[in-house]
């Protein structure tokens, strides 16, 4: 689902959004995920697209929960536009694509 639901191959972008923190990355908390990321990022991702892919592999660290405005915003404010044009595009396409592997409440 991760290299398909955004794109890996624009550094510190996503579409409109620009910025350190809309870069794609995988934080890991030990080798075997490390590792894991690391053979995902070489062996699959090159597969679904065809620029090279700039998601960053790092040690995850102090990690800041968001303000409470910012907690469960997609579902607080479906009707926000950025909701509506960004997010719920990407929405449906991970739950088309993905449908099998989802729990019933979210298909």
């Amino acid at each position: 689902m991760f290299w398909t639901t955004h794109d890996p191959t624009t550094l510190n972008r996503q579409g409109a959004d620009v910025g350190t923190q809309y870069r794609s990355a995988i934080f890991y908390m030990n080798e075997r995920q490390k590792e894991l990321a690391e053979k995902s990022k070489r062996e699959f991702a090159p597969t679904l697209w065809n620029d090279p892919i700039v998601t960053e592999i790092t040690p995850a660290s102090e990690f800041y929960v968001a303000e409470d405005y910012h907690q469960n915003y997609y579902n607080e404010n479906p009707n926000a536009g950025y909701c509506r044009v960004v997010i719920n595009p990407k929405v449906r396409k991970m739950r088309e694509k993905f449908a099998d592997l989802l729990k019933d409440e979210l298909r």
